[in-house]
């Protein structure tokens, strides 16, 4: 049976496309979970929805997603004792999660034949959609003795993702470059830890060690928490093509400053958004909509763009069918509005002034999954699903 929904009355589109944020269309059809059609209102003649949200002239964006996480299994961790931190980030606009390794698990093991088994367990548990949101868990912490044969497994049994390089035996550059070369071979994603040392047994990590290694994504380029200088991130900038990514539990200067200096570079496809979240910070809900107020208010990017950093930058990085409102793309998509007493007068102007816009819905394939975050101020106008 065809399921079919409609979005109407949509103020503002954002894409999630870093090259055209802003699209003029007030409706989408989304049908079977992906969005089918993209246009004005004449569009809710032509197909029969079962479903209608009145978007009420408010902001439609893609959901948001977290780069960075530091999951275990479900919806619980035990590095702040919180269970449902996931769903709770759900109520901050996040549809989608990666994980940078499960550092936090109880009694992690450190050999080869253990990491993989964490990461394979982690993996499969991830797909459960712990909170509601996907998550892409089960990244593969680097201990010395892994050979290639263990990432053919891991990749047979669903694993693509390299945890930040540094969390584990494998620190030195001279033995995690070829390990970095053989993941890639076979498909997986590998992010690398920046900066100064966050936990017991991480290293601290500079910009030549990131250049020798060479991994895709650059984590935490502003520290997690503690940063690297800005000539080390301008020395990385220029000299690489990896996807540079600015943490909520980092440095906010250097954040401001890595922005600033891409967006001078004409590079700002490069920037993504993650939480970094939990760690010793806490956990930190709406941290990715945090990150983009800070990024609309206090650097040269326009809140637009800074949602795209956190939607369609980081789903071309990862290879994910998310992260763009598209023809063809999965329907995970946030209705969101200026706050009660802001002085934006959209979500996009409240992000400008610094304010957390108020989330009054969340879709992830298409399916309601609230009608008004918990933990967001209220939207000033929210919302509407109407059943036929």
């Amino acid at each position: 049976m065809v399921t079919t929904l409609a979005i109407k009355n949509i103020g503002v589109l954002v894409t999630g496309d870093i090259n055209n944020p802003i699209l003029k269309a007030s409706t989408i059809i989304v049908q079977n979970g992906k969005i089918k059609k993209i246009g004005n209102e004449e569009l809710l003649d032509q197909f029969n929805c079962q479903k209608i949200i009145d978007a009420k002239d408010t902001t439609v964006a893609p959901g948001f997603i977290d780069s960075h996480a530091h999951p275990v299994l479900g919806d619980y961790t035990p590095r702040q004792n919180t269970m449902g931190f996931i769903n709770s980030s759900l109520h901050g606009g996040v549809t989608t999660m990666i994980s940078a390794g499960e550092p936090h698990t109880p009694g992690r093991p450190k050999n080869p034949s253990g990491a993989k088994a964490l990461a394979i367990l982690a993996n499969k548990s991830s797909k459960a959609r712990p909170g509601g949101v996907k998550l892409h868990g089960g990244a593969v912490i680097l201990e010395k003795g892994l050979t290639e044969k263990d990432f053919i497994e891991m990749a047979n049994e669903g694993v693509w993702l390299v945890g930040e390089v540094g969390l584990g035996s494998v620190k030195d550059p001279e033995e995690a470059a070829p390990l970095v070369a053989c993941a890639k071979k076979h498909g997986f994603k590998v992010m690398m830890h920046t900066g100064g040392t966050s936990i017991p047994g991480s290293s601290t990590i500079t910009s030549d060690d990131v250049i020798k290694t060479d991994p895709d994504v650059v984590s935490h380029i502003n520290g997690g928490p503690t940063a690297v200088s800005l000539e080390e991130v301008e020395k990385i900038i220029d000299n690489t093509n990896m996807a540079l990514e600015i943490v909520q539990c980092g440095n906010y200067k250097i954040l401001r400053q890595t922005v600033n200096k891409a967006i001078d570079k004409g590079q700002t496809e490069r920037i993504i958004v993650g939480n970094d979240s939990p760690s010793g910070s806490g956990v930190i809900p709406l941290g990715i909509l945090r990150t983009l107020a800070y990024v609309a208010a206090e650097t040269e990017a326009t809140a637009e763009e800074a949602i795209c950093f956190a939607t369609g930058n980081t789903a071309k990085v990862y290879g994910l069918d998310v992260g763009v409102i598209e023809e063809g793309k999965e329907a995970d998509i946030v209705i969101m509005d200026t706050p009660l007493g802001s002085m934006g007068k959209n979500a996009l102007g409240a992000l400008e002034q610094g304010d957390l816009p108020g989330i009054s819905m969340a879709l992830v394939d298409g399916e309601v999954l609230f009608a008004k975050s918990r933990n967001t101020p209220p939207a000033s106008t929210p919302a509407e699903l109407i059943q036929k």
